[in-house]
């Protein structure tokens, strides 16, 4: 297969340009630290030859240095349906198709996480999380436009204050790969835009004024889209509000180009700890070396790592998908910690699995594996009111004195319920001395200062 031109023009705007690309550093990367290809050597489905080989053949021609370099998978991206047929094959109804959908929801998705896809295989998972589907817009009735409320709980433009002690900053729409799942899908359509200095101005002095605000999350769109200049400009003063404990950061990148994750930036946000970064792994091929490595530079710069998947219909649905995808996490010393019921947004009606999906993939994984690896199955509710963590019921019936409880393995157990109070409050202590079955071992004790209680 001969090698596609892959000369792609950004979508951005000049404005926009500025903040992601120009002001980023040119510095080659750095040397690896010892010990990183130890990290992918157990990645059994996934070896660094299939990885490889798969960038060789739509890639082959792109030197190594050019690979490695973030803004050129940036500035590369395919957008558009004509060279999306460079790489994978469609038929002239499924172009027509896929151009439709684009009108409202555009394309974007980047060489790097373009070369994870089976081009042979249309439902390989993704391309599914990443090639639009005609779906798209058949059942776009379904669903809502901003299915959270964030445009009501925003307080300022771009911050958003819905529970008590934190706040979310969308300080951009741009991301490097367009999932076709995104809870806000409905900014597509506005084009690539960065909140202005005044805007993020208005944003601190909002979180200023609030001293309940402990825990500030960064958002978008990536907010790693953002040059690490420009994004250390923002969190070096969010790290002077005194109030302020902790800085999340939400952002896809070490999933859809890893190669952003250098030495810059993990020198950049060391310095301003404790800082918190979650991402998205929805599937075990996407957990690349590149990936791994990606993760394992942000841990040695003291940023630990968290995973928020998304439950997709017909990319990891299964307890099988779930496990793999968790042990390969902890693997790269990533902590499962999310599982996402798909957002009830326009445009994603068929990736969206029953909840009780989620619940039976939860059951089939707790107790067959570490609790470590099993993520909090949940669901951020309509109208902005929050999440709710779902569980399997274990609990089959309770009254004050017992509960019925169901195990992992289906069995029944009683338990008894401890009453709220053991004993009444103006019992004297020395009392309980008297009672026969609390007695103290004082003969033939081999150490003095011991003393055993029996019950």
């Amino acid at each position: 297969m001969k090698a596609p031109s892959t000369t792609v023009k950004s979508q951005s705007t000049p404005r926009v340009e500025k903040y992601y690309i120009e002001s980023c550093s040119n510095s080659e990367a750095e040397d690896e630290p010892p010990g990183e290809t130890a990290l992918f050597n157990n990645l059994e489905d996934e070896p660094l030859g299939k990885t490889v080989a798969q960038r060789r053949r739509f890639f082959g021609h792109i030197p190594d240095g050019t690979w490695s370099d973030w803004k050129w998978h940036f500035r590369n991206r395919i957008t558009t349906v004509d060279q999306l047929t460079r790489f994978i094959p469609l038929t002239p109804e499924e172009q027509a198709q896929l151009r439709l959908v684009t009108k409202r929801y555009p394309l974007s998705v980047t060489p790097y996480y373009l070369s994870l896809i089976n081009p042979d295989d249309p439902e390989d998972p993704i391309r599914k999380q990443v090639i639009p589907s005609f779906y798209e817009i058949a059942l776009a009735g379904i669903g809502l436009e901003d299915p959270l409320e964030e445009r009501r709980d925003s307080v300022v433009p771009g911050l958003v204050h819905r529970y008590p002690d934190r706040v979310l900053m969308v300080l951009t729409d741009i991301c490097p790969v367009l999932c076709r799942h995104c809870t806000r899908k409905r900014e597509w359509h506005n084009g690539g835009w960065v909140r202005t200095p005044r805007e993020v101005e208005a944003m601190l002095d909002y979180i200023r004024q609030h001293q309940d605000i402990r825990d500030v999350i960064i958002s978008g769109g990536d907010p790693l889209t953002l040059s690490t200049q420009h994004l250390e400009g923002i969190i070096s003063k969010i790290r002077r509000i005194p109030h302020v404990e902790i800085i999340r950061i939400g952002t896809r990148f070490p999933v859809v180009l890893p190669q952003r994750i250098d030495a810059e930036l993990c020198a950049m946000l060391s310095r301003y700890g404790p800082i918190w970064l979650n991402t998205q792994f929805n599937h075990s091929r996407e957990i690349t070396p590149e990936a791994a490595v990606a993760c394992d530079r942000l841990l040695r710069s003291g940023v630990p790592v968290g995973n928020q998947s998304v439950l997709l219909r017909g990319i990891n649905d299964s307890v099988e998908m779930q496990t793999k995808l968790c042990h390969d996490l902890l693997r790269i010393k990533v902590r499962p910690y999310y599982l996402f019921q798909c957002d009830e947004v326009e445009g994603t009606e068929h990736l969206r699995t029953p909840v009780e999906v989620g619940i039976k993939i939860i059951e089939g994984m707790r107790g067959h594996t570490s609790g470590l690896a099993v993520p909090t199955f949940v669901i951020d509710l309509p109208q902005g009111e929050g999440k709710v963590p779902l569980q399997p019921n274990y609990i089959l019936a309770q009254t004050e004195e017992e509960l019925l409880l169901r195990n992992y393995r289906g069995h029944l157990f009683h338990y008894r319920n401890p009453k709220a109070k053991a004993y009444p409050e103006s019992t004297p202590v020395a009392s309980l001395l008297n009672v026969p079955e609390l007695q103290f071992e004082s003969e033939g004790a081999k150490d003095a200062d011991r003393v055993i209680v029996r019950s």
